[in-house]
């Protein structure tokens, strides 16, 4: 009996795939520390008098300000913010101007398209990461037909851990952006930073994802997670491939407006360093803002936010960035 045992034991040790590759698909994904509790546990800290609100969860909103030359608008207090779901007014129980460290995902193309352009943009990437809060957690995926978890671990705030899997570049195949963006947005539910970040960098239109465009709306306007998306065409591209950069852009575009970040074009490589930079330091320079929503129906529907800015005084033209809305609950996902 023993001696059957061990040679099933050899059999199915035997079927486990091995690889010398240093990626992990996505999914699975290994599994971090337990979570810690309510990512909004903070906002309920601050507003004892809700604690009892069990069935009506914090919604908190991540808002950029910049002023007409587009620079980050500093020392705005909670008086100079309104926030409206549907329309209706609500009223704020928490407010922050700190540096909050996030968790973050670098989702970098890496399909055929890419050879030229990759080790540019995992320089800028990696530029990204040392602008950053040095208390972030990370990950790296890198993704063409398929999508691969290439940091050890499930997250580090390891440089050297995260300049390797930047540095990991097999330019080849076709582009499953959608796959690995919803991916990488499961992954993300994963953290343990209260706030969320994906910085997308890719330079092509989906054309090997098995989900829809729709899909990856829908899943990132349900992760709270705010999405930086760089388009990096080249002037190749936007000659002999016009269609499909605009279709790109327009993708991208929405996906970021939609998750309360933003989508950048720059015109040649030397640019998207710069501009990884500023968006490290667009995610470093917000305000949080947290509110209990009047509708405390759990209904699972779309309800829309809007944030409007009362500006200070000698202050004009003023442009307030969020996301556009979020999910609430269910029913059946109460206690």
């Amino acid at each position: 009996m023993r001696a059957a045992l061990f040679t099933l034991l050899l059999l199915s040790a035997a079927l486990i795939p091995c690889s010398a590759e240093a990626q992990d698909a996505l999914p699975p994904l290994p599994s971090p520390d337990p979570p810690p509790p309510s990512a909004w546990a903070i906002g309920q800290q601050a507003a004892p008098s809700h604690a009892l609100k069990a069935q009506v969860e914090l919604v908190a909103l991540h808002v950029t300000v910049t002023d007409a030359h587009g620079q980050f608008v500093p020392n705005l207090t909670r008086d100079n913010f309104e926030v409206f779901e549907d329309k209706v007014r609500q009223k704020l129980s928490f407010f922050s101007n700190g540096d909050i460290p996030v968790t973050m995902g670098l989702v970098i193309d890496n399909s055929g398209s890419m050879r030229e352009k990759r080790a540019q943009v995992s320089a800028a990437a990696m530029a990204f990461v040392n602008t950053s809060n040095p208390q972030d957690e990370a990950f790296v995926v890198n993704f063409n037909d398929e999508y691969y978890l290439d940091t050890t671990g499930a997250f580090t705030s390891d440089r050297k851990n995260l300049d390797e899997a930047l540095s990991r570049i097999d330019a080849r195949g076709m582009t499953a952006l959608y796959d690995a963006v919803i991916g990488s947005l499961d992954h993300l539910k994963k953290g343990h930073k209260d706030k969320r970040v994906l910085l997308l960098i890719t330079d092509g239109d989906d054309d090997a994802s098995r989900e829809t465009f729709a899909d990856t709306i829908k899943v990132a306007e349900k992760s709270d997670a705010a999405i930086y998306a760089i388009g990096v065409f080249s002037q190749e591209d936007r000659k002999s491939e016009g269609r499909m950069v605009r279709h790109s852009v327009k993708i991208l575009t929405e996906l970021a407006q939609a998750t309360g970040g933003r989508a950048y074009f720059p015109q040649t490589l030397d640019q998207v360093t710069p501009i990884c930079e500023q968006v490290a330091r667009d995610i470093r320079n917000q305000y949080t803002l947290g509110y209990y929503p009047t509708n405390e129906a759990r209904d699972g529907t779309f309800r829309t936010v809007q944030v409007k800015i009362i500006p200070p005084k000698g202050m004009k033209h003023l442009t307030v960035r969020t996301r556009v809305g979020y999910y609430a609950p269910s029913a059946s996902s109460a206690d």
